[in-house]
């Protein structure tokens, strides 16, 4: 069997990441209240564009344990998916630390 550079491995192995998408947004270090303001306008705005593939970053859980951003945040998308605004909506691999690869649906074609 060939070998295959790590780029194009990952690709068969469908672990889209943080390389793999057009924006980042990144809610490391945000507060609960914050993170959410920021997703529901990300959402809220790609109703109206084209559209694009977005990696949302997470805080990874803080040394001893607690709470982490993932399942509030998780819940905001799937919900969004529900509504038809995201297309494609999976976990980032584990090399890009905590967090989810979307493809946002964005403004949907008029028929003629």
């Amino acid at each position: 069997m060939p070998h295959f550079e790590e780029f194009y491995a990952n690709k068969l192995r469908g672990g889209l990441g943080v390389v793999d998408a057009e924006a980042v947004l990144d809610l490391r270090g945000a507060t609960r209240e914050q993170a959410s303001a920021s997703l529901q306008d990300m959402l809220e705005r790609s109703r109206f564009a084209q559209a694009k593939s977005v990696a949302v970053r997470l805080d990874p859980p803080p040394e001893g344990g607690g709470e982490t951003l993932f399942q509030p945040i998780g819940k905001a998308l799937l919900e969004a998916k529900k509504r038809g605004w995201i297309d494609r909506l999976q976990t980032l691999p584990a090399s890009d630390g905590l967090g989810f690869y979307v493809v946002l649906a964005g403004k949907p074609e008029r028929e003629s």
